[in-house]
């Protein structure tokens, strides 16, 4: 079984980032139902196929339009990912690394350096080491991404509009990080910061 977070991991996470505990488990869980893993010990993943569309310039749209398409969407099982990932990288491994979501934060591929990681083998190897990696690609991208403030705030639309993207209304990521804030801040743990 890989290593997941421990309190103290959070803490750390929470002290780095100035922000509560509550705020961080609040995007883990609705990034991953807050599992970084699946039960046969590989990363929880999302193959993201509009992604893999952008980054191949839709080369492999008709011919496999569920792993390459300019609408986002239509993602599956979670148990399927990684065989929808294991087929678009028979096509192109890099641009399908790159458009999957990593882990217990859901940190795309394509963010690798943003994460923190030299080269993208780096990252995807750090992903399937345990849930401390994942926490560290997350404090990383959000340091490096203009997110820190937003998650401080607690500002969730803001927060959302940059970590999800645009379309972030549709999958209502703002409002559901806001309600797992206010479930977890109820907690003294969670309530920890600084």
């Amino acid at each position: 079984m890989k290593p997941i977070l421990t309190q103290q991991d959070y803490k750390e996470a929470a002290r780095l980032l100035g922000c509560e505990v509550a705020a961080i488990t609040a995007v883990a869980e609705v990034e991953s139902a807050g599992a970084g893993f699946l039960a046969n010990d590989t990363p929880k993943i999302l193959f993201e196929r509009h992604k893999f569309h952008q980054l191949t310039a839709g080369k492999y749209d008709t011919a496999y339009p569920d792993i390459s398409n300019s609408i986002p969407g239509g993602h599956g099982k979670i148990s399927d990912q990684h065989r929808r990932l294991q087929r678009a990288a028979a096509q192109d491994r890099q641009a399908a690394l790159m458009a999957v979501s990593w882990g217990k934060f859901q940190v795309l591929g394509l963010n690798f350096k943003l994460a923190g990681f030299a080269t993208l083998p780096l990252f995807i190897n750090a992903m399937y080491t345990g849930e401390p990696a994942h926490l560290m690609a997350f404090c990383n991208f959000v340091k490096n991404t203009g997110l820190l403030a937003a998650l401080q705030r607690r500002d969730w639309p803001a927060f959302a509009y940059i970590y999800n993207g645009p379309a972030y209304k549709k999958n209502r990521y703002d409002s559901r990080m806001a309600a797992a804030y206010k479930i977890f801040i109820k907690s003294s743990f969670y309530f920890y910061y600084l």
